[in-house]
């Protein structure tokens, strides 16, 4: 039986805290609308839709923050078989390689060992969604102008946590019974960026075989509750 992401952690390990919208703004009942809607059970296409009268933006920053959460977990959940020893290297096997860039500590693309390039990945986020001037959290105050654009930036640079996860340890995944609860996390993830375009193609290509998959299994799936339905 597949286990909750909580229960297969351990005590021990020291997680980010879960960055939370505050009791009472729109932003929090967009949250607790979105969370309603995916725990229901509804088709995740549908789930991923912008709900009439509500704006884009507050739509794209609730998600980006949520998958922020979500994908923190499970990169924390691989800190115990991702070392420098098995990953030296920040991949998605031997085609797919990727380096970090800040233009602070690392002012040039720069090969990492995964572990370290995504503990360096979710201090950026991190930083972005906690300042107010790009994550706005009082009534009144608009995003920037570059909010989106930021926004892609993030989702693209959190894909390559499932890839790099989905290529190189998803036995680990497995065997913890979190398999279940990760590939939720991928295909809401996968739908919610489909819907708005919030990556370019090109950049999804190194688990195209297994999305195409999952979208499949999932169009199967739909085509037998209907007919058990009639």
């Amino acid at each position: 039986m597949a286990l909750c992401l909580g229960q297969v952690f351990s005590k021990d390990k020291t997680f980010r805290p879960r960055k939370r919208f505050e009791p009472g703004t729109q932003r929090f009942e967009l949250y607790k609308k979105a969370q309603a809607s995916l725990k229901s059970g509804l088709d995740l296409r549908k789930v991923v839709q912008l709900p009439e009268g509500e704006n884009l933006n507050d739509w794209i920053a609730v998600h980006v923050v949520d998958f922020f959460n979500r994908i923190n977990l499970i990169y924390g959940t691989m800190s115990e078989f991702c070392t420098e020893q098995t990953c030296p290297i920040m991949s998605g096997g031997l085609r797919y390689e990727y380096r970090w860039q800040d233009g602070d500590d690392y002012k040039r693309p720069t090969k990492l060992p995964a572990l370290k390039y995504m503990n360096l990945l979710m201090d950026w986020i991190e930083s972005l969604i906690n300042n107010e001037d790009i994550f706005p959290t009082r009534v009144g105050v608009p995003f920037p102008k570059n909010f989106q654009r930021l926004c892609k930036k993030i989702l693209s640079r959190l894909f390559r946590v499932f890839v790099h996860v989905y290529i190189h340890h998803f036995d680990s995944v497995c065997s913890m019974g979190a398999e279940a609860h990760i590939n939720t996390c991928y295909k809401h993830y996968y739908y919610f960026i489909s819907e708005f375009h919030l990556i370019d193609r090109s950049e999804l290509e190194p688990l195209k075989e297994l999305t195409q998959c999952k979208i499949r299994l999932d169009k199967n799936m739909k085509v037998k509750k209907r007919a058990s339905n009639m």
